[in-house]
């Protein structure tokens, strides 16, 4: 399906937010999708992958979370910037961008309203799972992939999944350096004893950023599964 993509603005307590969209071109009304950043910005990758979610006949937005920082685009090879960047994020304001970004796609004529997910890729793992239960009204599906830092946090997102209502898929990489193999238990144990309706696919092969074709810990097959379980699962949820 063929996509058009543009850049618009939306209003925060903290000013203007920029937030990438893209969109299938021909007319209908599809369901919306919130793209949530890596720890390096709305970079080329995070770009590609809203195109790729609008051409399987969603309207996707990724909106900037780093809008409040001077520096909004991280190299891949600079993860100590990276890290202190992602580490000045607070939950609160993102849940607030988050839900910027969802109360835009509502407002579109070519948007079903009730059909929202959110996918999200390393520090946008996290704030994945935190939009499930903090906008969980509006969430029909997320999907988080290696999300650092779920059991972390006062409130941590994990203290909060009791309020999950939608259905999420996880990714995690057995080689993941940065989320303990003990972290993805706490949280298949907290998903599974708070009865939400969830699946958890663990590659063992893989490490964390294993979907980012654009950083050397890209994990070719784990990387093509993911994306069709992805797939599936947000056609199962939305059509």
């Amino acid at each position: 399906m063929d996509v058009t993509n543009s850049t618009v603005q939306l209003n925060t307590q903290d000013g203007k937010m920029d937030a990438y969209v893209a969109q299938p071109k021909e007319s209908g009304k599809y369901p919306g999708i919130v793209v949530i950043q890596e720890a390096f910005g709305v970079n080329s990758h995070i770009k590609k992958v809203t195109e790729r979610i609008a051409a399987e006949g969603y309207v996707a937005i990724a909106p900037d979370i780093f809008h409040r920082e001077s520096e909004r685009l991280i190299p891949y090879s600079d993860m100590p910037k990276a890290i202190a960047t992602l580490q000045r994020v607070v939950d609160s304001k993102a849940m607030e961008d988050v839900g910027a970004a969802i109360t835009h796609l509502k407002s579109q004529s070519n948007v079903k309203s009730d059909a929202i997910g959110v996918i999200g890729f390393c520090m946008g793992g996290r704030l994945t799972y935190l939009p499930a239960a903090h906008h969980a009204k509006d969430v029909t599906a997320a999907v988080p992939y290696y999300g650092g830092g779920i059991t972390m946090g006062n409130p941590s997102p994990l203290s909060r999944t009791g309020e999950i209502k939608c259905p999420m898929y996880l990714f995690f990489g057995a080689k993941d350096q940065l989320i303990p193999m003990d972290q993805v238990g706490q949280i298949n144990t907290e998903l599974t004893t708070k009865k939400v309706p969830f699946q958890m696919k663990i590659y063992p092969d893989a490490g964390h950023g294993f979907f980012c074709d654009e950083r050397g810990s890209y994990h070719e097959a784990s990387a093509k599964d993911a994306w069709e379980k992805t797939k599936s699962s947000f056609a199962q949820h939305f059509k």
